[in-house]
């Protein structure tokens, strides 16, 4: 690629961003409605039963969870949701014949859902913060880490979006992979409660080291090694976005 179409690109996020920002009754305050029962419900129900986890109160051990989950999912719902949209809409010729490369398509696309994912992540954070005074012992790392979730998810999101040829099919891939990995990841529980052979499966869940990855950046706990949870991040950017992208130039499934 010789130069890049910013005019074209920022055009293009613009639109992903705004149209989710247009809808937040749709887009934003459900999780944030959702995490907050979570809390009341789980947490402060199961509680009476399960004290602590780690030397964490058991409702602070599960907000880290709840962040991921709200992150991941309210990403990778953006993209695929809106290249799906596009397709049985049949706008997407319009943008494929606009001056604008795959990778630049791409890139709009993807942004669009990390921004929504940071948003809806940073939220339940702040949630949190306020109804639990919970502890972020590493700020910084927090952001870059749900920065990078959004970012993998986003692009495994546009990756469902353009290999999808209806809401039945996307729905099926999100209802039977990204749901049940998500709960199966440890959000409301430590790996060490289950049996070893569960433990042994989680170990190859990667929303698991997703979980723990900020659930260390947050409360200083930590199932798995804090290094591999944040490598495992990094490498499903790159792997998703790679994969979204090339797809997106071959034009399977989407140039019909």
């Amino acid at each position: 690629m010789s130069y890049i179409n910013w005019i074209g690109l920022w055009t293009l996020i613009k639109r992903e961003v705004g149209r989710f920002f247009a809808v937040y009754r749709q887009t934003i305050l459900p999780s944030l409605i959702s995490s907050a029962l979570y809390i009341l419900i789980f947490g402060f129900t199961l509680q009476q039963r399960i004290s602590e986890i780690g030397g964490v109160p058991y409702t602070l051990f599960i907000i880290p969870g709840l962040i991921m989950m709200n992150t991941l999912t309210n990403a990778s719902a953006n993209t695929s949701s809106s290249m799906l949209q596009m397709k049985l809409l049949q706008q997407l010729p319009d943008i494929l014949t606009a001056p604008l490369s795959s990778v630049e398509i791409s890139l709009a696309y993807i942004i669009g859902g990390t921004v929504r994912g940071l948003v809806n992540g940073i939220l339940v954070l702040l949630l949190g913060v306020i109804l639990l005074d919970m502890p972020i012992q590493q700020p910084v790392m927090t952001l870059i880490f749900i920065f990078l979730v959004s970012w993998a998810f986003s692009s495994m999101g546009l990756l469902l979006g353009q290999i999808a040829d209806s809401w039945d099919q996307l729905a099926m891939m999100q209802n039977f992979f990204l749901t049940p990995l998500s709960f199966l990841g440890g959000i409301f529980y430590s790996v060490k409660m289950l049996p070893e052979w569960a433990q042994t499966l989680s170990f190859v869940n990667p929303i698991y080291y997703m979980i723990n990855g900020i659930r260390h950046t947050t409360l200083g706990i930590s199932d798995s090694s804090p290094t591999v949870s944040f490598l495992m991040a990094l490498l499903l950017t790159v792997l998703f976005t790679a994969l979204a992208m090339i797809v997106m130039h071959s034009g399977k499934k989407i140039k019909q």
